[in-house]
């Protein structure tokens, strides 16, 4: 490019950056000694459908016997703060002196000069910027690099024809991939396929780790079959299961062919419309939907959908570039396309923004007349394929539930026609046995057999109250022992429809002692551990509510309900909840061998017949636990947590019983100009922290000492705030592991204790609660002016006056002024009473009970705030 017309475009959340190389101007006589180079940040603005300018800067060079000039430019991560800036590698030629300078672009549209190095001869092959922000290039068939950390430059010690991509792979840092000529190994074991393989095709893929120095096989990427005629390269998803790297990529290749790569083995081909494909980059849609962009180096461009198959979806001629990122603010990504237009001289006049789904902006539109029409018709199409989907979705259930349907129908008419026969033929009929009796009970359907179930096995004591609640809701009962601590689980199944605001176990031993009594003290927890997600709840009274505030019913005047949060459209949740019991160990052991019932109390809701909802708390048997000296002395029930590879290995029960067993502490973690990378490094590295293999987002300390046992939760809000759950035994190892974190966070961190769940959840909750409060107070007023209203009976009826007439008539006789004066009278003290409303006692003790209860709950929401 000449000098003055240099442009570059660059897309950064959500605006287009546009570099421009220039002169400044200058007083007429005197020589130019400067060049600027000037940054516009431009966004979109949806209601004038044209890009405007947000703001701009600049950058001054000395360009005195100089050629400056603009190589390229990206987004990298600046190492100092984890934080993703923009940067540009400038060039500056004097005479025999090569000097490359790399900028940073900050917020403030300040530039920042990294590093800069020079050479002996210019950069022209293979040149990418990648995170630290460090260089890198193609010369003489030989690999170079430099980072700020640095700031000289190192090879690497082979040689290669080519890079085709660059960037983060999980467990080996930054990788170059490039193509080289096949080296045969001279060592007599290797396997002979491969090197066949290696010498007819004459070239391989291969990967660099540029921290270790560590070589990549190409088998990981893709066969060698492939490796001769790749192009360019773009990996789409990595990962490290069991030790083992997945690796999910496209390529583009030199015969025009775009091919889908998983895990080293090619998955799908598409013939591409132009020739020579020279790079490939991603975009994710709405609808989730993952694009291919290709670019040519003709200057075309064209977009390749993965669905069932790969196929070109839309093409473009005589593109300037292509950026990719959610310029119109609607939290999907969407493509920019820049056209070469030599008959404009503004910056991003030709362009179109689409998705290939409901976004298409194009410039050249008049939409203060056009567009209103075209944009009514855009969004009502997009509203009615959703509105066809939602309609699609519901007959598909209601096809599912007539199908079900169709089959009870079956069940039930051949049951009938059996019984009829029966009948006819004078034959006994036998009773549907119990299994189908459940089958027809489940689908909404009462029996008609006159069958009586024997009631189930009732303890002595407090276990007789356990109420008729069939078995299989629960699902499993088990004990483990951790420290001092006996924990007791019972895992619900999904058919638990009760109300799990007031759930609780019990445990009861099973002996007779005359001098103690038989209800063991314990604290009940409820916890619901994810599998597919590895979300953990633990709440020892209550659970919190949902994310969106819930509406409550005005007649409702019992318990909220709590419902657990829904999990996205398309991810299986395991959604078991497990109730647990935990209490001190020693007193037990004492008995040397204990045999406890176990007891689930749990709320059932029912509707009344004046329309209220009233709650029951029923009781539900689970089974017996027994629990002997030799039994925790060999270790029978103790919790097992194991390291293997890269994991810790346990059983579901396992974890679930450190868990409950431990105290739980929530800390937010902010910074205000650094990213929070090190408390990652700090888990993983100094705390010898391995996730569960059965949810990766809780992770077991393996470090030896207090902290070893130890159970992390880290969640990410954004790069710059977090939120840290330490479930550890005492508040010793606690500040053991506080003292050891604070040294490896910057100092400008601020760590907060969150005293039990979110600002925010609390928030919700003190809400509902104050409602909760004022129904209560509302209903019982309502309730108690009905009652007294029901009991007054009035002297003067509906529809009964007295006229002037009468009332002359009335006054008349001694007899009438007496009936005047009673009825007077009547009114008088009926108009007291209602004045004066009174009620019994007990009605007074019920209601002030339950207002003292909701005020009870309310304050304990504030000073958990406080």
């Amino acid at each position: 490019m000449l000098l003055g017309e240099q442009e570059q475009f660059l897309s950064y959340s959500g605006e287009v950056l546009v570099f421009q190389l220039s002169k400044p101007k200058h007083v007429e006589g005197a020589a130019a000694k400067t060049m600027n180079l000037c940054v516009r940040r431009m966004a979109f603005n949806r209601e004038t459908k044209m890009f405007v300018q947000k703001s701009s800067g600049a950058f001054s060079m000395h360009a005195s016997h100089s050629k400056i000039e603009m190589i390229c430019c990206s987004c990298t991560t600046d190492s100092r703060t984890g934080i993703i800036l923009p940067c540009v590698l400038m060039k500056k030629k004097k005479r025999n002196s090569i000097k490359y300078l790399l900028l940073l672009l900050h917020s403030s549209n300040q530039f920042e000069q990294s590093f800069h190095f020079q050479l002996d001869y210019e950069l022209k092959e293979d040149i990418r910027l990648f995170a630290g922000p460090s260089v890198l290039w193609r010369h003489a068939n030989k690999l170079f690099y430099i980072s700020s950390n640095t700031c000289m430059v190192q090879s690497a010690p082979f040689q290669l024809s080519s890079v085709v991509w660059t960037g983060e792979i999980v467990g080996e840092g930054t990788v170059v991939l490039g193509i080289r000529t096949a080296c045969l190994p001279e060592t007599e074991d290797t396997d002979e396929l491969s090197i066949s393989d290696r010498a007819i095709w004459g070239s391989e893929l291969f990967g660099y780790a540029i921290q270790t120095q560590k070589i990549l096989t190409g088998t990981y990427f893709m066969p060698h079959a492939y490796s001769r005629v790749v192009s360019s390269v773009y990996i789409c998803k990595n990962e490290r299961l069991k030790k083992q790297l997945r690796i999910s990529l496209v390529a583009v290749t030199h015969k025009n062919q775009l091919i889908w790569f998983q895990n080293g083995l090619p998955k799908g081909v598409c013939e591409l419309p132009f020739e020579k494909p020279c790079s490939v980059k991603t975009a994710v849609t709405r609808s989730n939907d993952l694009l291919f962009i290709v670019s040519f180096a003709c200057g075309n461009s064209c977009v390749v959908q993965r669905r069932d198959s790969l196929q070109v979806a839309s093409k473009w001629q005589k593109v300037k570039s292509v950026l990719v990122d959610d310029f119109i603010g609607s939290g999907s990504e969407q493509l920019l396309l820049l056209f070469k237009d030599d008959s404009n001289t503004e910056v991003l006049s030709t362009f179109k923004i689409t998705d290939l789904e409901g976004v298409n902006y194009a410039s050249g539109v008049n939409y203060k007349h056009d567009v209103p029409a075209a944009e009514g018709l855009q969004e009502n199409g997009f509203l009615t394929v959703q509105a066809l989907e939602t309609r699609l979705q519901a007959g598909f259930t209601s096809v599912r539930e007539l199908q079900q349907h169709l089959k009870l129908k079956k069940k039930v008419i051949l049951e009938s026609c059996r019984a009829l026969i029966n009948l006819v033929e004078e034959r006994p009929h036998i009773l549907p046995n119990a299994k189908e009796k459940t089958f027809f009970c489940k689908e909404g359907l009462v029996s008609l057999w006159d069958d009586v179930e024997n009631p189930p096995h009732s303890l002595r004591k407090e276990t007789s109250l356990a109420s008729k609640v069939p078995d299989h809701f629960t699902e499993k009962l088990w004990q483990r022992v951790v420290g001092d601590s006996l924990v007791v689980g019972v895992k619900l199944t999904e058919s638990f429809s009760l109300s799990l605001s007031d759930v609780s176990l019990s445990l009861v031993m099973d002996q007779d002692f005359s001098s103690i009594s038989p209800i063991i003290k314990c604290q009940s927890k409820i916890i619901k551990l994810n599998k597919a997600f590895s979300a953990l709840e633990v709440s020892s009274c209550q659970i919190e509510p949902l994310p969106k505030r819930m509406k409550l019913d005005f007649y409702n005047k019992n318990d909220l309900k709590v419902e657990f949060p829904k999990r996205p459209s398309g991810v299986q949740q395991d959604r078991a909840k497990t109730v647990i019991a935990v209490t001190s160990l020693s007193p037990l052991l004492a008995f040397h061998r204990v045999c406890c019932a176990v007891l689930l109390h749990a709320k059932k809701q029912k509707h009344g017949s004046d329309g209220l909802q009233e709650s029951k708390m029923v009781t539900i048997l689970c089974g017996k636990i027994l629990l002997s000296l030799e039994d925790i002395s060999n270790g029978r029930f103790s919790a097992k947590m194991l390291r293997d590879n890269s994991y810790c290995t346990g059983a579901m029960e396992d974890i679930l019983a450190v868990l409950a067993a431990s105290v739980r502490f929530s800390f937010q973690i902010m910074s205000s100009d650094c990213t929070l990378t090190p408390v990652n490094s700090w888990l993983l590295g100094e705390m010898e922290c391995t996730p569960f293999k059965e949810c990766h987002d809780n992770i077991f300390c393996h470090k030896a000492g207090d902290v070893y046992g130890t159970v992390f939760n880290w969640s990410l809000k954004n790069p710059f705030e977090g939120v840290l759950t330490i479930f550890c035994r005492n508040l010793t190892v606690l500040f053991q592991c506080l003292h050891s974190l604070t040294r490896v966070l910057p100092p400008s961190c601020d760590v907060k204790l969150l005293r039990s769940g979110r600002k925010g959840v609390l928030t919700e909750q003190l809400a509902l609660a104050l409602e909760k409060e004022m129904l209560i107070l509302k209903s019982s007023f309502f309730s108690k002016e009905s009652k007294t209203e029901n009991s007054l009976t009035w002297g003067n009826e509906a529809g009964k006056k007295i006229d002037n007439a009468s009332l002359a008539s009335l006054l008349d006789t001694v007899e009438g002024v007496q009936q005047f004066r009673k009825k007077f009278q009547n009114e008088q003290e009926q108009s007291v009473l209602c004045m004066n409303q009174r009620m019994n006692g007990a009605l007074y003790q019920k209601i002030a009970l339950k207002i003292a209860e909701a005020q009870l709950s309310s304050d304990m929401i504030v000073w958990r705030l406080s």
